[in-house]
């Protein structure tokens, strides 16, 4: 394929590019750049503090601007009636390009402003007057519950005790025309929950000396500033003195309790009463935040957009003899954009852009979950469509349950344009619109990832013959079992078929038929974990020729292909020659392979008789031990030594790298001198820094290459564990089909991501890239 074309394979080809911006249309040109959304700016001030660059002014208005119309959405959000946004696309566009740019954002900001003044000062008169309505509807209900304690009183007046005696003188006064002393009470409110306590307190405060009654209020009360509902209760309290009446008083203050003049006259409280009113202060606020709504949308997204302008020009460089803003950008090889744009010549690696459809973005993200790909290297995502499904189904493996996760990806699939609709239906604000999109898309993306590991499994479990933990007798089986012996015993007799597909289900049934799927699942997993590492191990020549590391190809591939073949290369080679030998027919036992692999490394060139496998066996595998061996101190030394050999021919002829520290004249080609002139300088400058520390010491090679061997040796046994986890797969967890899919799914699924990330990507993937982000208004809302 070419290079050229769009693939899957490796990342997009990118090229570092020059703008010259006059300052009078730079807002624009930014503003435009923005809704193309393809090239990723470069900071060309690292050095200047955010606060002391050139439009920090122009960054605080439009956060002032934002977080004025935060507000706006969150007193939308806290009203208890929806009000309704009108959706951007309904609204009308605010020019904010142009010669009227400037003007609008002026409007732009004063109006925002003079909203918000409003909206402040309703919202405290609304609070106040909330309290207000509040304590009205308090005093209301103690005006009615004592109302209807002094009736009941009135009517049992003669069951009060009565008595002349000053020092024992009843709390509620007997009926006298010729005594005008008024019985003495404290009446209000408090919160249901410290009534108990409440009226504790006052019982050990004064002796027993009071009456006091309580009634719920069934109406809640709301505070306005944070919309929390209060549950209180009436109380009337009745004691003797002034003093007592005081200490109630302080009591119920510090309790939070709220006291109302009450008057014990009848018709007094009457008057009162009829005098409250509650006031409903509402409308007004409420018409002001559906003015709000009708604009907030597109608010939203002018000032979005303008602080996203403003921070990338806040990148760019200020070029004093043309009088030009300078900006340096990533951009996809191919494209161009005006007004003045020029490719700059760089060294440094472009971030890392790989174009994925809504097939492919569940697997790309897999493997960047890993690490992001270098810059053109071989993306094993491509690979990861077949691969990460197939080897989930090898360790699901049944039909059953392969069709239940098949069917329910199929209603996601079904059913993902309705329930994005929904989501939408369900945002309160437009700015809520990418974020739903982008959620819907990362859903569909693993749906699709579900449909194919349920496709696989089906597949496997049609290899295994299991559906639910049962066979299929879809064909002929190939064993007859005659009627059972003396001993109750049947042993199984070959009628001559042979089952096409799948394990015979005659094996479901035998009492060695667990033996043989343990052995026969091992052994096929050794077979498949090989191939997979053999196949991510060949992913490594590609990259070597792209890059033209021909040296990594003797001193790194070969070596690595030539250990793993020598060892597990030979062990499945081995394998599969048992699976075609008829045993039956042999006079030996079918030897241990494992026993026959440990005898190859701790007693080469003997192999015993009996559990010979071919001819010439302990020759070979004294070959191969001997092949595996001097790949070790291969793999070791050859890169570190011929790397130290090209260094010192390299000073032997008296040449420096460019910027090295010894000084020395710098020699450049006149395409470089031209781009010095041309405003590359300042690309080659800042390559030349990076240069002077990225001259690594030999040591450091020898280092790298020793870590690299190491880990190659060693994370060839990660196959013996993948065999004891393929093992722990195939056994039930539980009795229900749900559990199953759920918790044995969620264990194939992260053995199969292990063996991706640890077993095929160590073997190839430096993952050493960072990710293509441009500026686009389109991912303004994404990134919040």
């Amino acid at each position: 394929m070419g290079d050229d074309y769009p693939t899957l394979f490796r990342s997009e080809q990118m090229s570092l590019r020059q703008f010259l911006i006059p300052t009078e249309v730079a807002h624009d040109a930014v503003a435009e750049l923005g809704e193309l959304g393809n090239v990723q700016f470069k900071d060309l001030n690292p050095a200047v503090n955010p606060f002391q660059r050139s439009f920090v002014g122009e960054i605080r208005r439009t956060e002032e601007m934002a977080r004025r119309v935060r507000f706006f959405e969150s007193q939308i959000q806290k009203e208890k009636d929806v009000v309704p946004i009108r959706s951007l696309y309904d609204s009308s566009p605010l020019v904010t390009v142009g010669p009227s740019a400037a003007h609008n954002i002026d409007e732009l900001d004063v109006t925002l402003a003079e909203h918000e003044t409003r909206l402040v000062q309703m919202n405290d008169s609304y609070k106040t007057l909330s309290e207000r309505t509040r304590e009205l509807v308090e005093a209301r209900h103690v005006l009615r519950e004592t109302a209807v304690f002094f009736e009941k009183a009135e009517i049992q007046q003669t069951d009060i005790r009565t008595s002349f005696d000053d020092s024992s003188a009843p709390l509620l006064q007997h009926d006298d025309g010729n005594n005008n002393t008024h019985p003495l009470f404290v009446a209000g409110t408090i919160d249901r929950t410290r009534i108990s306590t409440f009226e504790r307190v006052l019982w050990r405060v004064l002796r027993g000396n009071l009456y006091m009654n309580h009634t719920d209020i069934t109406e809640p009360f709301v505070d306005p500033a944070t919309g929390t509902e209060t549950r209180k209760n009436v109380f009337i309290i009745f004691a003797h003195g002034d003093a007592l009446l005081a200490k109630i008083r302080k009591v119920a203050e510090s309790m939070g309790a709220t006291l109302y003049p009450i008057d014990a006259n009848a018709d007094k409280r009457s008057d009162s009463l009829r005098e409250t009113v509650l006031y409903n202060t509402g409308l007004n606020r409420r018409s002001e935040l559906l003015r709000i709504g009708e604009n907030l949308a597109r608010w939203q997204d002018v000032v979005r957009k303008e602080k996203a302008i403003y921070e990338t020009m806040n990148l760019f460089n200020y070029d004093v003899r043309r009088k030009t803003l300078v900006a340096e950008g990533w951009e996809e090889s191919g494209t161009s954009v005006v007004p003045i744009v020029q490719e700059l010549r760089t060294n440094k690696t472009p971030p890392t852009f790989t174009r994925t459809n809504k097939f492919t973005e569940g697997f790309q993200t897999i493997m960047d979950a890993y690490g992001i790909a270098t810059y053109q290297e071989v993306n094993p995502g491509l690979f990861a469509i077949v691969t990460f499904p197939f080897l989930f189904a090898v360790m699901f493996g049944d039909i059953g349950h392969g069709l239940i996760i098949f069917f329910a990806a199929l209603y996601m699939i079904s059913q993902e344009k309705k329930w994005a609709r929904q989501e939408l239906d369900d945002a309160h604000a437009v700015s809520n619109l990418m974020v739903v999109c982008t959620r819907s898309s990362a859903n569909s993306s693993m749906v699709d990832i579900f449909l194919l590991m349920g496709v696989f499994s089906v597949y496997t479990g049609l290899m295994y013959n299991d559906i639910f933990s049962k066979s299929l007798h879809i064909w002929h089986s190939g064993w007859d079992f005659p009627e059972p012996g003396s001993n109750g015993a049947s042993y199984a007799v070959s009628n001559g078929h042979m089952y096409p597909f799948g394990v015979d289900p005659a094996w479901h049934g035998a009492d060695n038929g667990l033996v043989f799927t343990n052995s026969y699942k091992m052994k096929m997993s050794i077979v498949l974990g090989v191939i997979h590492m053999t196949f991510a191990l060949c992913l490594q020549l590609p990259n070597h020729i792209k890059f033209k590391r021909p040296l990594d190809i003797y001193a790194n591939f070969i070596p690595q292909m030539i250990f793993l073949q020598s060892i597990f290369g030979y062990l499945v080679v081995c394998i599969l020659y048992k699976w075609s030998i008829d045993w039956s027919t042999r006079d030996t036992e079918p030897p241990s392979l494992l026993n026959m692999l440990i005898a190859m490394i701790l007693s080469p060139g003997k192999v015993d008789a009996t559990s010979q496998l071919y001819r010439g066996q302990g020759f070979i595998q004294v070959v191969l031990l001997l092949l595996a061996m001097v790949c070790v101190p291969w793999m070791l030394c050859m890169k570190p030594y011929f790397q130290w050999k090209e260094r010192q021919m390299i000073q032997g002829q008296g040449y420096a790298a460019l910027g090295h520290r010894n000084g020395g004249p710098r020699e450049s080609t006149d395409e470089v001198l031209e781009g010095e002139e041309e405003g590359n300088g300042r690309a080659i400058v800042e390559e030349m820094e990076e240069d002077m520390y990225e001259q690594h010491d030999f040591s450091e090679v020898v280092i790298h290459q020793i870590i690299h061997t190491i880990e190659f040796c060693l994370g060839l046994s990660g196959i013996f564990g993948m065999i004891a986890l393929v093992m722990v797969v195939v056994f039930w967890f539980s009795a229900t089909v749900f559990i199953l899919c759920i918790m044995e799914g969620l264990s194939a699924f992260l053995h199969a991501l292990r063996l991706h990330w640890v077993e095929a990507n160590s073997k190839h993937y430096q993952g050493e890239g960072y990710l293509f982000t441009p500026l686009s208004f389109a991912k303004l809302d994404e990134k919040e």
